[in-house]
């Protein structure tokens, strides 16, 4: 692999030692980041801190088009798709190789997928792979021939080439796999702009410039990605001068910086989520009038006005309003009613109930989650429910929360950004994407009318349909209320002026490779 410029290294140093006044180095873009990466393998991670990081090294067959989600051409030129929906085949570049020097082709696509979803997989071993289910649909995948391959679906499945699109469907190096094994996400390998570096825990992740990109080499010469978990300590090292662009600035700094010719902020409408999963299966939240009290407890404008500060809206359900197609808006939003939340409580004979609070102190889209989980805290005091926060840096939250909440909490914040309206209900609201079953169905909610729903809705290929499907979907889970819906947010980050090309995706993803520093 490359390595940067010896000046940049110690200009790097100079930098991390604190040095005062200390400026980025030229060719460098340092990023902050809001948590530790978990690995950098995409098959392996499901947040959009570490996606931020593994599309610059990754790419996919196909991509999301700047500023869409509409998808077009990455490392496949063109595609068709057989008229039953089932067969699709992607035509491959020939002019790509891995950033070890191996070469991108059809049996590394097949290599990708395979160790992905096939448990007798040789490397399969080298997961998990949470995310998996987005494939789920997928029956083969054949190298036709060195730059042709073909996906077999068990049935039509409309999500397929957004999903493809996403993270989870970046292609990997298999020789790299082969050599690292299950450290594969401390190796990463991929085809991207940028070639991994370095990784020191805590400190930086360094990525440097791919030199042979099949797009032609990128303007910076290297990123370091920086976990900088506590959002104050972000933004004093973005006005010091030690970072050049931080992502997910807290509401209370956003005027600052737009008041300082120094720095731009980026805003971003995407599909967000930021709600509070409720353990449906045992506890206070197992009866629907509890949870649905909880909806009507929690004052969402003074949280979305007050603590966020006109960042984010109301959230209504589970299908966020940016998939348009999918939210007609015939769902309200849970109004502010703690009459009415006191009257469910007291019919559920649930007055005074202690209530186990998981809390994150930062993480992927989940804006300000110390004072949120305080301010709701108290709106649930003020119904009479006693809620016992408990605070984790953020893979130990995610650590405790996957699993599910069975006879550890009864509630626990969560962020979701996503590429379709199917993958947040059917990742994480199916009754068959139980914790225990792979998914993310952390508060086992279970309703067969929401599982047949979503299954209709991914066979059908008729958009209209699909919307109708998705709206149905809506209006059963905004009544059963297996979550408390808090927050759509408008994504945010802030850049230093110098930093050209810059720009938010509403996928959430950070592209990297047009910017430049001038």
């Amino acid at each position: 692999m490359r390595r940067l410029f010896a000046a940049a290294f110690a200009a790097l140093a100079i930098l991390f030692s604190g040095a005062a006044g200390a400026q980025t180095p030229p060719g460098v873009l340092l990023v902050g980041q809001i948590a530790e990466p978990k690995s950098l393998d995409p098959q392996a991670v499901t947040a959009s801190n570490d996606f931020r990081i593994v599309v610059n090294l990754y790419d996919g067959l196909v991509r999301f088009k700047k500023g869409t989600l509409e998808v077009e051409p990455a490392l496949a030129t063109d595609w068709t798709i057989s008229e039953d929906g089932t067969l699709y085949t992607f035509n491959l570049r020939d002019d790509v190789t891995f950033q070890d020097g191996t070469p991108f082709n059809a049996d590394a696509v097949v290599f990708t997928f395979e160790r992905m979803l096939k448990e007798d997989h040789p490397y399969h071993d080298t997961g998990p792979f949470p995310l998996a289910f987005f494939f789920s649909q997928v029956d083969t995948v054949t190298a036709k021939d060195e730059h042709t391959v073909e996906f077999k679906l068990k049935e039509p499945f409309a999500p397929f080439l957004s999903n493809l699109a996403y993270p989870t469907g970046l292609i990997v190096s298999p020789e790299a796999v082969k050599e690292y094994g299950q450290d594969f996400g401390r190796h990463p390998v991929g085809t991207g702009a940028f070639e991994f570096e370095e990784w020191e825990a805590n400190q930086r992740v360094v990525v440097t410039r791919n030199d042979d990109f099949w797009e032609g080499a990128p303007p910076l010469e290297a990123i370091v990605f920086r976990p900088v978990t506590d959002a104050n300590t972000r933004v004093a090292e973005m006005l010091s001068g030690g970072l050049d662009v931080m992502v997910e600035v807290p509401p209370d700094s956003l005027q600052t910086f737009r008041d300082d010719p120094s720095f731009k902020v980026y805003e971003e409408a995407g599909p967000h989520l930021w709600f509070l999963i409720l353990n449906t299966k045992n506890g206070p939240f197992a009866d629907k009038r509890v949870r649905q009290a909880v909806n009507y407890a929690i004052d969402k404008k003074a949280l979305t006005e007050n603590v966020l500060q006109g960042t984010a809206d109301i959230a209504a359900g589970p299908i966020p309003p940016a998939f348009a197609w999918a939210n007609d808006g015939s769902v309200e939003p849970y109004p502010y009613d703690p009459d009415k939340a006191r009257e469910l409580i007291k019919e559920a004979g649930a007055e005074g109930a202690d209530l186990t609070f998981y809390v994150t102190e930062g993480g992927s889209g989940m804006l300000d989650p110390v004072a949120m989980a305080t301010a709701i805290q108290a709106d649930l005091a003020k119904v009479g429910l006693n809620a016992k926060i408990e605070t984790y840096e953020w893979n130990t939250f995610l650590s405790n929360v996957n699993p599910g909440l069975e006879g550890k909490a009864d509630m626990a914040e969560m962020a979701w950004m996503t590429n379709d309206p199917d993958t947040l209900p059917f990742l994480a609201l199916r009754s068959d994407a139980m914790p225990s079953e792979g998914g993310f169905n952390s508060g086992y909610y279970s309703n067969p009318e929401v599982d047949k729903l979503l299954d209709e809705a991914r066979r059908t290929t008729d958009q209209a349909e699909r919307g109708r499907l998705y709206n149905e979907v809506q209006k059963i889970v905004h009544d059963d209320a297996p979550w408390a819906f808090v927050a759509n947010w408008k994504q945010n980050a802030v850049a230093r002026a110098e930093v050209q090309n810059f720009s938010l995706e509403p996928s959430f993803l950070l592209i990297l490779k047009d910017v430049s520093k001038g």
